[in-house]
């Protein structure tokens, strides 16, 4: 403690002193102060209690890093050794020495895949795009063919010039799901490097329009493109009321098997407005297809697509290459105050648009344009004038603790649904999600931004002006 360090035995016995000063019954007469006195010292030993948890945590992850790293080196140095013995190529025959190499690992317990490597003469590497394994789909209807997921991949490109060098410290595309660890704001490109087999088509309910739409398109796709057709069951029941030309649609009949869908969707398309893009997003717990929104709602800031010419759009994108924006996302826990650690949490919850913490009956937010990498934290209505709105870092982990001596209970909405309570100590945390939503785009990312805020805001759209001086006879 000298050298300013508190071991873990240190601060159990501050937590247990701290604990038996709360639980000394209070005096008669006793004011509001000492309470919130009381209170504060109940917080403390709970971020005590954290500390040490964290400390544990934080020592069992050095020492997983550690072993991760030993594995790697000697994986590396007896490469080298095999590259150098067999003249330097990288040919078929390293391929082969790094899957032996692999399958050897496997059999020592490290069971973990690993892409295909190959050094190219600029000193970037050619990543092979790896399968998905098939999972169980025995429960899927109509599921009796093997269906695999199209490979693609992702280029990084600059006023339209494209470039097949891969950020891979910023974006995993292993197994041909998006995985980002990091916001870029450059733009992506998407290029299929096998043919796309099996779209989802997701439409917003109680529309006639969207009905017949959605019915003329999955005709379009199985007859002309020989594609896949999954959709929600409740559209499943509706399109065979009305022929029975659609059985041959797929669709899911529990949470389980809609958790599958990744591994068997090439593409999503919705039909409808922000709202449905924000279903779809919410329907995949992980990795996301990319998403082709069509605009048949009131509002839409990120349907860049019209319906009118969906033929011509959706032949551009399953030919590809098409441009992309990566949405990202929050990935929220609760934790409770009676949780013993920060591992007992309910969720995650994973959120597109936003999360919002009040205290009234009902909350519901607007769809943002994502141009900036960052997470925007925005009081509402606040009592100070200094309680402003801040962009925080897309890095950071942001907790919201509900005081103990708050007066009620706060709720929290996830994309304006799945209200949950938050009672006094109940914390809400916070992170940016490893898993974004693709969402093809018409132009790019910036011009379809923008164009969605001229369109829909009518952004530096000014009404001709009336002429009102004398006429011309």
């Amino acid at each position: 403690m000298e050298n300013g360090l508190i071991d873990s035995f240190s601060l159990l016995h501050s937590e247990k002193a701290v604990e038996e000063i709360i639980e000394q019954p209070l005096l008669q007469g006793i004011d509001g102060h000492l309470i919130e006195f009381s209170e504060a010292l109940r917080s403390v030993a709970k971020t005590l209690r954290r500390v040490i948890e964290g400390k544990a945590s934080a020592q069992a992850e050095a020492a997983e890093w550690k072993c991760k790293y030993e594995l790697e080196r000697a994986r590396n140095l007896e490469l080298e050794h095999r590259v150098l013995l067999s003249g330097g190529n990288c040919s078929k025959s390293n391929t082969d020495i790094a899957r032996d190499f692999e399958d050897k690992a496997v059999l020592s317990g490290e069971n973990r895949e690993r892409p295909e490597l190959c050094s190219g003469k600029d000193g970037i590497s050619a990543h092979e795009f790896l399968q998905d394994v098939e999972p169980d789909f025995e429960s899927f209807a109509a599921s009796d063919k093997m269906m695999r997921k199209a490979s693609f991949k992702l280029s990084w490109y600059c006023k339209g010039e494209k470039s097949d060098r891969h950020k891979h410290d910023f974006v995993s595309f292993e197994k041909g799901n998006i995985t980002t660890a990091e916001r870029s704001s450059k733009q992506i490109c998407l290029k299929w490097e096998s043919p796309p087999r099996t779209v989802l088509i997701l439409t917003k309910p109680n529309s006639t329009s969207v009905r017949l739409l959605c019915s003329e398109m999955i005709r379009w796709l199985k007859e002309q493109k020989r594609l896949n057709v999954f959709v929600e069951p409740r559209v499943r029941a509706e399109l065979l009321t009305e022929s029975l030309y659609y059985s041959f649609i797929q669709t899911w009949h529990d949470e389980k098997e809609m958790q599958l869908l990744h591994n068997k969707v090439d593409l999503v398309v919705t039909l409808g407005g922000d709202g449905t893009v924000l279903w779809a997003a919410s329907m995949f717990k992980g990795p996301v297809p990319p998403v082709v929104p069509f605009s048949l709602g009131s509002l839409g800031f990120m349907t860049p697509f019209h319906s009118e010419h969906y033929r011509e759009y959706l032949n551009s994108v399953l030919h590809g290459p098409i441009s992309i924006t990566l949405r990202h996302r929050l990935q929220c826990h609760i934790v409770r105050d009676a949780a013993k650690s920060e591992y007992e949490n309910e969720g995650p919850m994973l959120v597109l648009n936003e999360v919002t913490i009040d205290r009234g009956i009902s909350s519901r937010g607007e769809s943002q344009g994502e141009l900036v990498p960052g997470i925007l934290f925005t009081p509402i209505c606040p009592h100070s004038l200094s309680f402003r709105p801040l962009m925080l870092p897309e890095h950071v982990t942001l907790r919201v603790v509900v005081p103990f001596n708050s007066r009620s209970h706060a709720w929290v909405s996830f994309d304006g649904k799945d209200r949950k309570q938050l009672a006094s100590g109940d914390a809400l945390v916070c992170s940016m999600a490893p898993w974004p939503v693709p969402t093809a785009c018409q132009v790019d990312a910036t011009s379809d931004f923008l164009r969605s805020i001229q369109d829909g805001l009518h952004w530096n759209l000014r009404r001709t002006q009336a002429f009102d001086g004398p006429r011309d006879p």
